[in-house]
This record gives structure tokens, C-alpha cells and sequence, in this order.
């Protein structure tokens, strides 16, 4: 099965696009690394962000074309799609504005003669999902594109037409074929590119499978590997926070793009039984007042889930739940509809036998959870496998800050329940992979920091 755009919001099949053979697969890496060895890695850098820059500028003067797909493919609400887009193009022009000082030359302090030159390394193949469809592609073309690496991007099966949008800004920016490659290939194909030498570098967003998977096969080649895999993204409420603003920041950081994102707040600790029962009725009111429905309609505030498989998936994960002791204080129904919708879910009760308990629920589902002291939240905050990124509540912020620092997480934020920016590092810990994606460091995950040492 090829590449296939299903409409989520009705569950109608629109269109496949089959996959390349092996041949065209296996040009289109020679013609990348060609690009590379002769012409790309040689380029100024300002020449390289000129085209990144003028990428940016085509997406926003095609905001509405490139957002119609986005809620085409993956049933994004259109008003969030307006979001990713905007904030794709503010991560293309932070690395063309960026890029020359982020690889510029640096001396070595003490050590005279001494030079740390930034140089790139070659093709990077990239695997990437559908949640984001923009935004996951992005965070890895502009920095490399800057950077002077080549691209080769797989993106999920079913956003196949916001990949070709995608590598279309490249072309009518004025990138040379090869610069950013987008493939339409499977499984075997993806495995005898990451064994392919011409190919340096792999990065992958995805489960934890699919990582363990690519990682090891890139490892056996002896090729840096960048993972960004899931999360179970704690919200720690304090005994000191207010309990009107957490709710907000709770309802919008677990709901927002369908719930569908790593980094969403996944799981609620709630220091104190009073306040936490104050808090759940509060949550329970505000996720029956939710707006499921037509992601174009500008009343919606939770679309459809991604595909039939997604939906299927979490009424499992919720039916095991409750079979293991949970109690559901919402939802916990596939709308009756067309599309794949499901209704906010507020799951509590759980067990540390749960599935639950360490499984990531990819969807409108919130886990909730009291507790006597911050020291038993902490704890419980850890208790998972993911480390990608946790939420500190209180009024308190120096103390939330000394919070912070006992998640372990990749990232924490204090009293909102995101901050996405070019400029913010993005990635995780544990389970939830290595490797770090936007601001400086994302530039640097596929650099050769080449040492000359001139003798004095």
C-alpha cells in the first residue's frame, strides 16, 4: 500500500500515491549526495539561508493553500493549522537570520592557533510523523539546509500531500535538486538508506519502536542518530498554584491539536485530596463543554483524530483501563458521527498495574491523579519511562524552578502549558530518545566540529 490521503473528518478515502521503486529511491540519493560533495557544502552560508528565507516567505504568502492540507490529511482545526504554519515559517527564518553566527569559526580559550570550524557532514535522512506535518519537517530542513547538509525526508504515509507541498517550497525558493528530497517509499527502503554510506546521518520523531528500530540499525553503520520519540508529559499542580489558571492551561495543553502531540500535557498530579477534587470537577465542566466536530468550523475546539487506527487504538487503551480498575470521570466514547472523533477523556483511579499508568495516550485523554505531598508527586512524575517534557504550576516560581529541576524531562515549563519557539530547544530524555532539535543546539546535531590547530 502506497501513500493515502484519507479525510479523518469523514473517514472518506481521497486519494494514494504509490510508492518509488528502488531505482528512483536510489537515483534520488545520488543525485543528493552529488549536490553535496559538489556544490552544496561549498556555498556561502548567506546563499544557503537566502533560500530557506525565501521558503519562509512562499508559506506565508500561501498560508490559506498550505493549511487546507493540513486539515485535509490530518484534521487539524483550521485556526491551529494557521498556528504551525505561522510558526514554521518563523523557524525557517531563525535559521537563515541565525545561521552564519551559529557556524561561524570559534577560537579555543587558552589555546593560541587553536580553531573550531562548523562544517557539514553529508546527506541526513529524516523520518517523520503526521501530527505536525509542517512543523516535524521543519525543525530538521532548516537547520540542516543552512548547515550545508542535503536532505531526504520520509514522512508518514498519510499526510502525503502536505509532503509535497512541503518540498515544494524548496523547489520555487530556488534549492538545486537533491538539496531537500522528498520520498514516498516504505519500510525495506527507508532500512537500505540508513545502510547506505553516502547516507551520514539519520533523525527520526516517532514511537518508541520505530526508534529502537532506526537507532540500532544506524548504530550496527556507525552513523549519528537523532531520536525524538513519545511522552507522558507530567503537570504538576503545587499546593500554592491557582487553581483557575492551571485548569485553563490543563484543558488547552491536553486538547490542543486533538491531544495529539509528544510534548501535551498527558498526566495531572494534583498536590492536596481537597484541592484535587476542586480541580477535577473543574476539569470535568470544562471538558463537557468542549466542541468536538468539523475542524473547518470555526466553533471546533477538538477535531477528529488522525486516522481510524489512532481512534481504535485509545478506545483500547481506554477499555483496558477501566477493565484494570480506572474509573473514566468523562467521555470515553467515540463520537456518533462520520470521521474519527472521541470525546474527551478524563481517566483517574489508576493503578500502578495499569496500562495506563505507562502507556502514552496519542489523543483528547487526560490522566488524573492526587496526591498527599510534593514529594509523592515528584516520584510519581518520574515514574514512566518517557522523560520528554513536564509542567510545574505555582505561585511560587523560584520554587517551581527548584521543582523543575527534579523532573526528569528534557524540558519544563512553569505555569503555561507550552512555549514553542525556533529558539527553544526541543527533546527528551530516557525513552523519549536523544538529541536536541531548534535553536543552536538543533543546528549542531549533524556538524563536524573540525579542530585545525595551527603550530605556534
Amino acid at each position: 500500500m502506497g501513500f493515502r490521503t484519507i479525510n479523518p473528518a469523514t473517514g472518506e478515502f481521497i486519494k494514494e500515491f504509490p510508492l518509488q521503486p528502488d531505482e528512483e529511491v536510489f537515483a534520488a540519493l545520488e543525485t543528493a549526495d552529488t549536490l553535496y560533495r559538489e556544490d552544496w557544502k561549498f556555498r556561502p552560508v548567506a546563499e544557503r539561508a537566502r533560500i530557506v528565507s525565501r521558503a519562509a516567505q512562499i508559506l506565508r504568502e500561501k498560508r490559506d493553500e498550505y493549511v487546507e492540507y493540513l486539515t485535509l490529511e490530518m484534521g487539524k482545526v483550521t485556526r491551529f493549522g494557521y498556528f504551525e504554519v505561522d510558526l514554521v515559517a518563523d523557524i525557517l527564518d531563525y535559521y537563515a537570520e541565525h545561521g552564519e553566527s551559529f557556524l561561524a569559526e570559534r577560537s579555543l580559550p587558552g589555546e593560541p592557533g587553536a580553531k573550531l570550524i562548523a562544517e557539514p557532514i553529508g546527506v541526513i535522512l529524516a523520518i517523520e510523523p503526521w501530527n505536525f506535518p509542517y512543523y516535524q519537517l521543519a525543525r530538521v530542513a532548516a537547520s540542516q539546509l543552512v548547515a550545508g547538509n542535503v536532505v531526504m525526508m520520509k514522512h508518514a504515509e498519510s499526510v502525503p500531500q502536505c509532503a509535497l507541498a512541503f518540498a515544494r517550497l524548496f523547489e520555487e525558493a530556488g534549492a538545486p535538486e537533491g538539496a531537500y528530497t522528498n520520498l514516498f517509499c516504505g519500510v525495506e527502503q527507508i532500512a537500505k538508506l540508513v545502510d547506505d554510506f553516502r547516507v551520514r546521518g539519520v533523525t527520526l520523531t516517532g514511537s518508541e519502536r520505530a526508534g529502537a528500530s532506526v537507532g540500532e540499525r544506524a548504530g550496527r553503520n556507525l552513523k549519528k542518530v537523532v531520536l525524538e520519540l513519545g511522552g507522558s508529559d507530567p503537570a504538576l499542580i503545587l499546593e500554592g498554584a491557582p487553581l483557575e489558571h492551571a485548569v485553563e492551561q490543563v484543558v488547552m495543553g491536553r486538547t490542543y491539536n486533538s491531544g495529539q502531540g509528544c510534548v501535551n500535557i498527558k498526566r495531572v498530579i494534583v498536590v492536596g485530596g481537597a484541592r484535587g477534587e476542586e480541580m477535577l470537577a473543574a476539569l470535568k465542566e470544562r471538558f463537557a463543554a468542549i466542541t468536538v466536530g468539523d475542524p473547518k468550523d470555526e466553533a471546533t475546539q477538538v477535531g477528529p483524530l488522525a486516522s481510524e487506527r489512532a481512534l481504535e487504538g485509545l478506545l483500547r487503551l481506554i477499555e483496558d483501563a477501566k477493565a484494570a480498575g480506572a474509573r473514566i470521570v468523562h467521555g470515553g466514547n467515540r463520537v456518533d458521527r462520520p470521521g474519527f472523533y472521541l470525546e474527551p477523556t478524563i481517566i483517574t483511579d489508576i493503578g500502578e498495574n495499569n496500562p495506563l499508568y505507562q502507556e502514552e495516550a496519542f489523543g483528547p485523554v487526560l490522566s488524573f491523579y492526587v496526591v498527599d505531598s510534593e514529594e509523592e508527586a515528584i516520584r510519581l512524575a518520574n515514574a514512566t519511562r518517557f522523560g520528554l517534557g513536564g509542567y510545574v504550576f505555582d505561585a511560587d516560581v523560584e520554587h517551581a524552578r527548584q521543582v523543575a529541576t527534579r523532573i526528569e524531562s528534557g524540558m519544563v515549563y512553569i505555569n503555561s502549558c507550552f512555549a514553542d519557539s525556533p529558539s527553544l530547544p526541543f527533546g527528551g530524555v530516557k525513552n523519549s530518545g536523544f538529541g536536541r532539535e531548534l535553536s543552536e543546539l538543533g543546528i549542531g546535531e549533524f556538524l563536524n566540529r573540525k579542530l585545525v590547530k595551527v603550530a605556534p
